[in-house]
Formats: C-alpha cells, sequence, structure tokens
C-alpha cells in the first residue's frame, strides 16, 4: 500500500523566520503618526499572527474604525521602508536550523509543505525571494485572500489546493492562533516554543519543540500515531 501525500503547513513569522525588530519598529511608528501611545511589547507579539485589521483592533480598541484603518496603513508604509533599508533576509531572519528541516521534509516524495500567515501576499514573496524559499511551498495562504487566524479557512485551502486529508495534514506555529486554527480545521498540530505566544499558549498541540532540527522526526511520529 502507497504512502499517502502529507501535508506540512507553516506559520511564518515566530516560527520561520525572527521578524520581531520589524514588527515592533512599524508599531512604534504606526502608533506614533496618530499620537496614541504604544503599546507594550508582550502585548504586540500578542497579536503577531492576526489579520492586520484585527490586530489594530485588539491594540486599540477605543480609536474608533478611521484610527485603526490609519494604524493598519502606517504600519505597513513603515514596514516596508524598514525592509527596502537592509533586507528582508538580515531583517527577518531564518530561525537556526529552518532551512535544514524544510529541504528534509522537501525530499520526502509523499510530502507537501506550505505557508498559511497573516502576512500580504507582498510581504510573503518578499520575504520567500529573500531567503530562496520559492521552491519549497506548494501551497501559500496570506491574509490578502482569507479571514484572520484563528479561522480555518487558510488551512481549508491549502488542503484543498493539494488534495490531502486532513488526517495526513500538520499545522507547524507558535501562537494559540495557530492551534486553534488548525483544530478547527480538524488537523492536528505541532508548537514552536521559539516564538511570540508562551508554550503555556499552545494548548492542542501534539508536541511542543525546542529545537528546529526535532521537527522532521516530530512529524514522523505523528503520521505514525
Amino acid at each position: 500500500m502507497s504512502t499517502p501525500l502529507r501535508l506540512v503547513i507553516f506559520d511564518v513569522d515566530g516560527t520561520l523566520v525572527d521578524s520581531q525588530g520589524d514588527i515592533l519598529g512599524a508599531m512604534r511608528h504606526a502608533f506614533g503618526a496618530v499620537d496614541l501611545e504604544v503599546p507594550s511589547r508582550d502585548a504586540v507579539l500578542g497579536i503577531v499572527g492576526l489579520s492586520l485589521p484585527v490586530a489594530m483592533a485588539r491594540l486599540a480598541p477605543d480609536a474608533g474604525p478611521a484610527v485603526q484603518d490609519e494604524l493598519v496603513e502606517g504600519y505597513k508604509s513603515a514596514y516596508v521602508d524598514m525592509r527596502a533599508k537592509v533586507g528582508a533576509a538580515q531583517s527577518s531572519p531564518l530561525y537556526p536550523g529552518a532551512r535544514d528541516s524544510l529541504e528534509q521534509l522537501h525530499a520526502t516524495p509523499e510530502v507537501l509543505l506550505g505557508v498559511a500567515t497573516g502576512k500580504s501576499k507582498r510581504g510573503l514573496d518578499s520575504l520567500i525571494k529573500a531567503h530562496d524559499l520559492g521552491s519549497f511551498f506548494v501551497t501559500q495562504q496570506v491574509a490578502d485572500f482569507h479571514p484572520s487566524k484563528p479561522h480555518p479557512s487558510m488551512i481549508l485551502q491549502a488542503m484543498a489546493d493539494t488534495g490531502v486529508d486532513p488526517e495526513n495534514t500538520v499545522m507547524i506555529g507558535d501562537t494559540s492562533f495557530d492551534m486553534e486554527m488548525a483544530q478547527s480545521a480538524g488537523v492536528r498540530s505541532i508548537g514552536v516554543s521559539w516564538g511570540y505566544h508562551p508554550v503555556s499558549a499552545l494548548r492542542g498541540a501534539a508536541e511542543i519543540l525546542t529545537d528546529f532540527a526535532a521537527l522532521p522526526t516530530a512529524i514522523s511520529r505523528l503520521w505514525e500515531r
């Protein structure tokens, strides 16, 4: 009996790349531009993974829709400017071991790789180009075309794109939003400890990893269960 196709979906910020410097910097610029108090580091990292309109509504709930829209646009502009100054590869570096794990998984014939991110398509395209990741991901789900995490739309579309069943799909992420999204989509999840939410928030994960090198083995254990 042949091995079924399997799908491994990655979150991006806080899972594959460490982009917190740009995220925090862009948020400081956006809030300063509208004369609002800048949220704390923990508050900002706590919303990473959400689509920007949802994130700004959480960070500035009393500001009103018009100001929240200004925050979104101010953040986007600042993020693009900062990335242009130093390049996406330097401002959002891959976590140690990320490329090796991607290469190992990509080399397995029955395994397909995808991403599901709160980034825009433009932001993801820039990051993939900077890190030369274009050959890895057969499905790329971004905030432009989906409701914000933890809605399951991104995972459901990734499975539709690849024809992989829920029991053969796993979501890899660093936030509670990733774990909740996986649960809503009926797939399993693996949490990573090096990202932006505390490990205690990764409820529902089949495993919590502390080292990227352990990911391929953890995924293999998951398929065996």
